[in-house]
């Protein structure tokens, strides 16, 4: 079958935007020079050992999980569409690797046989993938074979091209998207808030965090989300679907709450350990934060109910699982090397950023450590949210 060809289209637009149609670029004016390298967010690129290419086991659990509630929104979608015969699909913070084509290839999959089922013609579909400029898209189209041989039962042409450029941004023309994934993405935020400077010695919010951390934090989330939510009304159509997966937490009392194998608790504590050996100044940690937050399913619900564009068709939380709950030493240490390798393939960007990447290989064999001293704990605040929305 001819699966169509591969384009990149330029997403960015040089003026009219609005302030929420800026991209994470145009918003280094508007903020301190120090959280400037938000701009260098993206997932280590290619496919060798400390890729995210490599490193992306969980990712492709949670698409596992997410996956009933992919399978049925599309079903669902093709029966309110009536059978349309084009489909323009976009997975947003699409990454790179063989993940890239994963939760794509399924929802080919998944109209096909719905199109088989109900004696209808397969549509035509626009398949688009999505993430910031510099995401590194030349490996994500090298496996484009391996999307091919995945649909070669498709019985019509999909067509494939990648949209650089902010999903806080516009990216696609008005009522032009039928259907939206986006799969850990969303807990990535526009910017590092402001006002952080009280939380010493922390990435992020700790149990020891000033409760204006956390307002900070949420207060940012609120914006960006309903920025994207505002957003992807404009390009969607009516009754199109957006299926969501992200990180998010336990709804606790305690919103500062944080486990002890939080891996933005154990990255802290291994900074901390580079400032106590001379390697890294603490000014330079103490200037460092994430631009990243974990929703609880309550704020999720009252942003989109207060934003008013979405329907919430499906809200689960999945508990958050990286396989290390053992007691075998042994096999603590391999886990805490598998997961300072996956937070590695995830932030390692932003890190060579702030602090270069002389110090790197010794962060993340500190970081190791910590995720073995905690690896038997299964009581972790953080989940996976999965998300249904229908355009109203």
């Amino acid at each position: 079958m001819d699966s169509g060809f591969v384009h990149i289209i330029p997403s960015s637009r040089c003026h009219g935007k609005t302030e929420n149609e800026k991209s994470y670029g145009e918003f280094d004016e508007e903020r301190d020079s120090e959280y400037t390298f938000v701009s260098a967010l993206s997932m280590n690129g290619g496919d060798g050992d400390n890729s995210y290419s490599t490193n992306s086991l969980l990712q492709r659990r949670v698409l596992a999980k997410a996956k009933p509630v992919l399978v049925k929104n599309t079903k669902e979608l093709m029966i309110d569409l009536n059978f349309p015969n084009y489909i323009k699909v976009a997975d947003l913070g699409c990454s790179s690797g063989q993940n890239t084509f994963l939760a794509m290839s399924e929802i080919i999959n998944i109209i096909n046989v719905f199109c088989q089922k109900w004696n209808q013609n397969p549509p035509e579909i626009d398949c688009c993938f999505n993430d910031l400029p510099n995401n590194d898209f030349n490996t994500t189209f090298k496996s484009i074979h391996l999307f091919k041989e995945k649909n070669l039962t498709s019985f019509e042409s999909y067509f494939v091209s990648g949209v650089p450029g902010s999903f806080y941004s516009r990216l696609f023309p008005r009522k032009s998207l039928h259907f939206v994934h986006s799969s850990y993405g969303l807990h990535w935020l526009s910017k590092v808030p402001k006002g952080l400077e009280k939380n010493k010695t922390s990435v992020y919010i700790t149990n020891s965090s000033p409760i204006s951390t956390y307002k900070a934090y949420s207060n940012q989330f609120q914006r960006d989300f309903t920025t994207f939510l505002k957003l992807r009304s404009e390009e969607m159509i009516s009754n199109g679907r957006m299926v969501l997966t992200f990180i998010g937490r336990n709804n606790m009392d305690n919103p500062l709450h944080r486990d002890c194998c939080h891996f933005w608790t154990l990255l802290s504590k291994s900074l901390r350990d580079l400032v106590i050996e001379g390697l890294v100044s603490a000014s330079k940690v103490d200037s460092f934060y994430m631009p990243f937050y974990d929703p609880s399913e309550k704020e999720v619900k009252e942003i989109i109910g207060k934003e008013g564009s979405f329907e919430i068709k499906d809200l689960e939380t999945h508990e958050y699982d990286i396989g290390h709950c053992n007691q075998d030493e042994a096999k603590r240490s391999k886990s805490g090397q598998n997961e300072a390798n996956y937070i590695r393939a995830v932030c390692e960007p932003l890190l060579v950023a702030h602090f270069g990447d002389a110090t790197i290989y010794t962060l993340f064999n500190k970081f190791a450590y910590h995720v073995s001293q905690h690896a038997d704990c299964r009581n972790k605040t953080t989940v996976s949210l999965v998300l249904s929305l229908t355009r109203k």
